[in-house]
């Protein structure tokens, strides 16, 4: 078992801007992250609306599916953190090349849809005051971006892997839509309603090669802020780990 003193530090990717597993900032942004997380459960337990008795319950929108992705890598990334684990490290690296450009996706679609109309995503019984509405389509995205592009190592995912798992994530959402439609009658966000089937394969279709031309970007903002593809000399910190088992 690696040690557990507090003077060790974690060798780590000489392109990552912060040190992270760490018991300090990387600790910090985590448990902010993952505060924010269970405090929209809650919101959502504290203030029931027809969705917390229907069919697939919140986990009908898109959202709230993001949030549960993020909740896991977030919980992944303080456990690390916590135990200095890089095992852990990998695990919560593996899962935000999903739920970053999910986040981003979300909060895009979102806020481009309710700039045109709010009704195209707030069913008219719902009321999400401006605290819990950012709490749920921005605050995930920020603080996903913040952990990439300091907190981590280089995505080395390419176009084509990205493009077959948003598509899998588009199109696996798309059958989960229409099975809490057949119980409950409605779809979760009224743009589902207005849309004939032909308009809502290509609304999956253009939401999946989104979250693709997502992953790309965000890749190359990594290159951008973190200086990818230059001659960057080797970083470590202070102490080793000869080897570690969790």
């Amino acid at each position: 078992m690696a040690t557990d003193s507090p003077q060790m530090l974690v060798q780590h990717h000489p392109l990552q801007r912060w040190a992270s597993p760490s018991r300090g900032l990387s600790a910090l942004v985590h448990l902010a992250g993952l505060s924010s997380f269970l405090w929209s459960f809650n919101w959502m337990h504290e203030n029931p609306n027809q969705a917390n008795q229907a069919y697939g319950w919140h986990f009908q929108y898109l959202t709230v599916i993001g949030l549960s992705l993020s909740t896991v890598t977030f919980a992944v990334a303080l456990l690390a953190d916590i135990t200095l684990s890089r095992r852990l490290f990998l695990i919560k690296n593996i899962l935000s090349v999903c739920s970053a450009p999910m986040e981003v996706l979300i909060s895009v679609l979102y806020w481009g849809l309710r700039l045109i109309d709010e009704r195209l995503v707030i069913p008219e019984w719902a009321f999400i005051p401006m605290n819990a509405d950012i709490s749920f389509h921005a605050v995930p995205s920020v603080v996903m971006l913040i952990d990439l592009l300091f907190l981590s190592p280089p995505w080395t995912i390419t176009v084509v892997p990205a493009l077959g798992l948003s598509g899998a994530i588009a199109f696996g959402y798309w059958f989960w839509v229409e099975l809490c439609f057949e119980n409950n009658g409605w779809y979760p966000y009224p743009i589902f309603e207005q849309l004939p089937t032909p308009g809502r394969i290509g609304l999956f279709s253009m939401s999946a090669i989104m979250m693709a031309l997502s992953t790309s970007t965000l890749k190359w903002l990594y290159g951008r802020v973190n200086g990818l593809g230059k001659s960057v000399p080797a970083q470590s910190y202070s102490g080793n780990i000869k080897k570690e088992s969790f």
